[in-house]
């Protein structure tokens, strides 16, 4: 685990720390816990094929569950591990429910710069689309992993890889498999190159 001082510094720690202070009686502490995790659960239902809604609502299932069950979480520090791997099975079972493997990240908002012009707007749109085409065609394991890797100021490795069953060593070169593969998408399609 890094440290910076005598302050640990990773999402695991980060939400550890957060859990412990809302068991002790920190209201505001769930606040910063759901502010610090839900982008990375968010990206874990969408990476099991639900749509925008359906992730939502899973997400908002794994919080009232822990706002429920707190005390039954013996261990702060498997709080991250808890949320991911909570959400993860939800969201499985939501989209075997409903028949549906979908991903669209094209809902995402984007708000350009007031500089921007229109013309500027269309090309990065295109670029967009064709960078999340490309990468809907990777495997789920790399979607999982790019969107939970990509959320995180400093990610996690030990927490990632607890939370989605494979080994600490193992994240980072399945990462630069994942990103390679894209890359080598992206510079084979002429649209990339143009909408750049």
């Amino acid at each position: 685990m890094t440290t910076i001082g005598s302050r640990r510094d990773g999402l695991a720690d980060r939400a550890a720390s957060c859990f412990r202070d809302y068991r002790r009686g920190d209201e505001l502490a769930m606040s910063r816990l759901v502010d610090t995790v839900t982008p990375v659960m968010w990206h874990a239902a969408r990476a099991a094929g639900l749509d925008a809604g359906s992730a939502e609502d899973v997400v908002q299932e794994v919080w009232l569950t822990l706002y429920r069950q707190a005390d039954r979480i013996a261990d702060a520090q498997a709080i991250l591990q808890w949320l991911l791997v909570s959400t993860r099975r939800r969201a499985w079972a939501e989209a075997r429910r409903a028949g549906r493997v979908h991903v669209n990240d094209e809902h995402t908002e984007r708000v350009a710069p007031a500089e921007e012009g229109p013309e500027a707007m269309v090309l990065r749109s295109d670029a967009e689309r064709t960078l999340w085409r490309h990468f809907q065609r990777l495997t789920p394991r790399c979607q999982a992993l790019l969107r939970v890797v990509a959320t995180g100021d400093r990610p996690d490795y030990a927490g990632l890889a607890a939370a989605m069953g494979v080994s600490v060593g193992s994240i980072g070169p399945t990462r630069g498999r994942c990103l390679a593969k894209l890359r080598a998408a992206l510079e084979a399609d002429r649209e990339w190159e143009e909408a750049r």
